[in-house]
């Protein structure tokens, strides 16, 4: 079943239509800007198709690339490679095929291995697993879970 999915997938995603059009005109000061920002930032020429499309709204365009760099760009305690796989679990369990195929690029480009990616699909499927079986026999949240450990 999940080999049919993906193989139709793939064979009518062309057919999978926007709720807006993609914004090919660059001329806006903003939109200007933050491609130049995305370009520079990431050492790219290249612009994505959601940044292409989030322009329809420069200001949108704008807050969203804000708010990627200060939370995904920039350093901080967790490493840059561990926030895109953080992103990448988020963006499989929402099922976002645009997010997970990009964000797994970006994990790669950091130095995401092959055995690293083979582990962390484990661990989705893990959880996964575990959430459904919860969810299904609506376990009760243990009291310990609820206490300040810091204590």
């Amino acid at each position: 079943m999940i080999k049919w999915l993906y193989i139709n997938y793939y064979k009518w995603k062309d057919w999978l239509v926007s709720t807006i059009k993609k914004t090919d005109d660059e001329s806006h000061p903003i939109i200007e800007e933050i491609y130049k920002d995305i370009k520079q930032t990431r050492n790219t020429s290249y612009i994505g198709n959601f940044w292409k499309y989030l322009a329809f709204d420069p200001n949108l365009l704008k807050n969203v690339w804000t708010d990627i760099k200060n939370i995904m760009v920039r350093e901080s305690i967790i490493p840059n490679k561990m926030k895109e796989m953080i992103y990448m679990a988020v963006s499989i369990t929402n099922n976002c095929s645009y997010c997970t195929h990009s964000h797994t690029a970006a994990a790669k480009k950091l130095g995401m291995t092959s055995e690293e990616h083979s582990e962390f699909l484990s661990v989705i499927a893990l959880a996964a697993k575990t959430n459904q079986l919860v969810n299904s026999i609506q376990v009760p949240v243990d009291e310990i879970f609820n206490e300040d450990l810091e204590k």
